[in-house]
């Protein structure tokens, strides 16, 4: 018979066969007897105490208790039959009740037998019981898994349950699995690495999290298991950087010439910021090395990141290359084209604009120019990765929430030169450090932790749904101060499960009670087609409106200096990521500028956190923190991103403090021996070469 492992399919293990095999695969995506044992527990019994029948209260979660059963009896008729004992110990006497499956317990209970017994402690009639207790026939000279230790408790399904797969049928599959391929476990964390840390054994690691005997082998199996989910997340993510340094390589961009000097000596509008002038530097730096640049920048709104990428453009023309950035809405390119026209001035250099909405007749000329050369700077959306877009030397890839990219989407444009071309990825959705560490751990990251001075911090404040009337007075004053103003919902139309106030009814309610004979709105929601929400957005950018109502479509890809005020409805229905995107529409101008957070008058512990947490902060960073601590790691923005976080043991918000260490202990282990060829080392080499994507996509931001 052949042996089994932890890659043998799940079906071969003893108790499984195909039906639960089946199961177990569309249910909790069990393939492998290793992907069984990485099932771990959600939570634990405790079993490891006993107590007394004198001690119990109906206060207790669950309670064990050892003893005899004394009496067993059938009482009550029909839906009312019951199974009743007597159990008794040195200090008392309970009863134990079961309403099911009464004819088996009665066979096979063994009365005047010693039994270990565990449930819920109840009072009835005075007295106390525990129902459908689960039973153990005490055997003081067999040690079995399940008894005295920290039991196991699985996730499991409604489908599971009918093939017994609960969470008691797991624990044997478990049991079985570990019998199975423990010894066969290959533990690729080399020794040294183990010793250093104090790390136990992959082995013991896997016995400690399913069924540990006591608290502490439970928590030294934690610390094995979540070391090693970090240790191989962040050895694979250095190591395609490594390798990818060294094998692509990068435009070597020696200059700083006439459009890099002119613009910083004569146009650009304001100071650089010391944040600004650091990711500059570094910027320089890795274009000037010879391997492709893969950065990084994140950075509040409005802290500048625009500016200094079209620096890092300019300095690519200086040294005969081609610029593009690439946005993913219409509305960002057009703004992102605008705003780097008007900092451009006129005569520095050309740009142009690539939507999909562009007339055939411009198209063809951006084409035949890019293709010429004598179009050194396009901006668009997706058209830019079109095959009929053809740069004759694109050098720098600018590309603006890169989250809302997917990976081969970015890939083409990597592709469109023969030498890859630096690529430059731009966030304004702040990432804790530690979420950056994991998520873009292949790449070199800058942060941009300064706002242009001058700038005034936005106000926040809360307001209850019963305070709108002060709300709506200080709407008007602002408006009479010629300001402008936006109002989010989180909904278009009312919804059955939702309580909200949506926008069709908000919009009703704020033309009856708020009436504006000298003001017009505009109203923008992602329902509507891209030329009609294009053309109200224009409104009010131009001032035609003073007042938008929209949907969060507003999150990313308007600029409208003079609005002032922001009317956020139903916050406590947005996550703190969306809550700050949404206050940095404001604030752009010279005013000051305000966030109104609108809400009902019950707020859950969480949505009064976050609503408090924006109220207190305008600090990007440590509002992503919070999130990062409120919801876990999840996704960026609503994307996840190629598996990276899919953990089942770390946890981004409180291992900060692991996942630098095993950072560190990687990158001190490619100092030492950058090829992995040390003896110590070729297990690391081998679970690398394992499995791999066919292309690298992760070189590409």
């Amino acid at each position: 018979m052949a042996v089994l492992t932890a890659i043998t399919p799940i079906e071969y293990l003893k108790g499984v066969g195909p039906q639960k095999a089946d199961v177990l695969k569309k249910e909790l995506q069990i393939f492998t007897i290793g992907d069984l044992l990485e099932h771990y527990p959600f939570r634990y019994v405790d079993r490891t105490q006993f107590f007394k029948v004198s001690q119990l209260d109906a206060s207790m979660l669950g309670a064990q208790v050892l003893g005899r059963l004394m009496l067993l009896q059938e009482v009550g008729e029909k839906r009312a039959k019951r199974l009743v004992g007597q159990f008794k110990d040195e200090t008392g006497i309970m009863e134990l009740v079961w309403f099911q499956q009464i004819a088996w317990l009665k066979k096979s209970l063994q009365v005047g037998s010693a039994y270990v017994v565990y449930g819920k402690p109840t009072v009835f009639n005075g007295a106390i019981s525990i129902t459908h207790p689960e039973m153990e026939l005490y055997q003081a000279k067999e040690k079995k898994i399940g008894n005295q230790t920290l039991q196991p408790v699985y996730s499991s399904t409604e489908k599971l349950k009918k093939f017994n797969l609960d969470t008691k049928g797991l624990q044997k599959l478990v049991a079985h699995a570990l019998e199975t391929v423990l010894s066969t476990l290959p533990d690729d964390i080399p020794a040294y690495i183990r010793k250093e840390h104090r790390l136990i054994g992959l082995r013991e690691a896997m016995l400690g999290i399913h069924f540990p005997p006591d608290q502490a082998n439970y928590e030294h199996a934690v610390h094995r298991l979540k070391f090693e989910e970090l240790f191989w997340i962040q050895l694979r993510l250095l190591r395609n950087k490594q390798v990818n340094t060294k094998k692509y390589r990068g435009h070597r961009f020696t200059q700083v010439g006439n459009h890099f000097n002119t613009f910083f000596n004569t146009r650009l509008p304001f100071p650089l910021t010391n944040a600004q002038k650091r990711v500059m530097k570094e910027i320089r730096i890795d274009t000037n090395t010879g391997a492709q640049m893969n950065r990084l920048v994140q950075g509040d709104v409005g802290s500048g990141k625009t500016v200094v990428a079209l620096m890092a453009m300019l300095l690519a023309i200086d040294n005969g290359f081609q610029a593009c950035m690439m946005a993913p809405t219409e509305i960002l390119a057009t703004q992102h084209y605008h705003g780097l026209k008007e900092l451009l001035g006129e005569n520095l250099c050309e740009i142009a604009l690539l939507t999909g909405s562009t007339p055939t007749k411009e198209r063809r000329r951006i084409h035949e120019k890019l293709e010429d050369g004598s179009l050194p700077i396009l901006i668009g959306t997706h058209a830019l990765i079109e095959d009929k877009v053809r740069f004759k030397n694109i050098g720098f890839v600018v590309i603006d929430e890169q989250h809302r990219f997917g990976v081969e989407q970015r890939a083409k444009l990597w592709r469109k030169n023969t030498i890859p071309p630096h690529m430059l990825v731009m966030t304004a959705t702040p990432i804790p450090r530690t979420l950056a560490m994991t998520l873009y751990g292949d790449l070199d990251i800058s942060v941009i932790d300064e706002l242009p001075a001058g700038r005034k911090p936005i106000k926040t404040v809360h307001f209850f749904e019963g305070q709108r009337l002060r709300v709506f007075g200080f709407m008007r004053d602002e408006i009479k101060k010629g300001r402008q103003i936006y109002i989010v919902y989180p909904l278009i139309k009312e919804s059955e499960k939702l309580d909200l106030l949506h926008l069709e009814a908000g919009l009703e309610y704020l033309m009856r009670e708020f009436p504006l004979p000298d003001y017009r709105i505009s109203i923008v929601h992602g329902k509507m087609p891209v030329k009609e929400k294009n053309f109200e957005m224009q409104r009010f950018v131009k001032g035609e409106t003073q007042i938008m109502v929209a949907t969060t479509v507003i999150e990313v890809g308007v600029n409208v200096p003079n609005a002032s005020v922001m009317i956020i409805e139903n916050s406590e229905r947005f996550g703190l990521s969306q809550l700050h995107q949404l206050r940095g529409r404001v604030g752009r101008g010279a005013e000051q500028s305000f966030c109104i957070l609108m809400s009902g008058e019950k707020l859950s512990k969480e949505g009064r956190t976050r609503l408090q947490t924006m109220v207190d902060s305008n600090d990007g960073f440590k509002i992503a923190e919070v999130d990062l601590q409120l919801r876990g790691p999840g996704d960026l923005s609503g994307t996840q991103q190629s598996g990276v976080l899919e953990m089942k043991m770390a946890n981004l918000s409180t291992d900060q403090a692991l996942l630098t260490e095993v950072r560190e202990t990687i990158q001190h282990i490619f100092a030492e021996d950058p090829d992995l060829q040390q003896p110590s080392h070729q297990q690391l080499l081998a679970k690398l070469t394992q499995k791999g994507p066919a292309i690298a996509w992760d070189k590409i931001s």
